[in-house]
């Protein structure tokens, strides 16, 4: 018998406006770090339900999923194994959203080759989906709407 490995479920949200993209800056293992709006799946949230929460709490603006990036396995440090669905659609405009999240220390709007050249990334998943992004894919929210739905529900 094979051991299995714990997996957390986590979200992320491509967000583009005039070829720039959002990033929140948090801090990771003792550094600041660029990442997309992310975050864990809470007990009875689908996948959609979670990356709209997570949105909102870390910038301040409305999320609206227009469709999926991927999904990707990602082993961290500490061992464990994260599986992340990424998301790419819309915010509602908002002059100047200050983040809610007191772990996002500031929001940034940047072209990708600004964030991967100038500041450390919180993992290679930062810039994979930027780049599924600006290739095109695009997977129906129908593929993975109702896939996960976390204890509870």
């Amino acid at each position: 018998m094979t051991d299995r490995l714990p997996c957390h479920i986590t979200v992320a949200a491509v967000i583009e406006r005039e070829g720039r993209f959002l990033f929140v800056e948090e801090t990771d293992a003792g550094r600041r770090v660029l990442n997309q709006p992310a975050g864990h799946l809470d007990a009875g949230e689908d996948l959609m339900e979670a990356v709209i929460r997570e949105v909102r709490e870390e910038t301040c603006l409305e999320f609206v999923p227009e469709a999926a990036l991927g999904c990707d396995l990602l082993q961290v440090a500490s061992g464990a194994v994260i599986l992340r669905v990424t998301f790419c659609g819309p915010v509602t405009p908002v002059q100047s959203p200050a983040p809610r999240d007191p772990a996002i220390h500031a929001l940034h709007w940047l072209m990708p080759e600004q964030a991967e050249g100038e500041w450390p990334l919180r993992s290679p998943l930062v810039m994979r989906s930027i780049r599924r992004y600006q290739d095109g894919l695009r997977l129906p929210l129908a593929a993975v709407g109702d896939l996960v739905r976390a204890p509870g529900a």
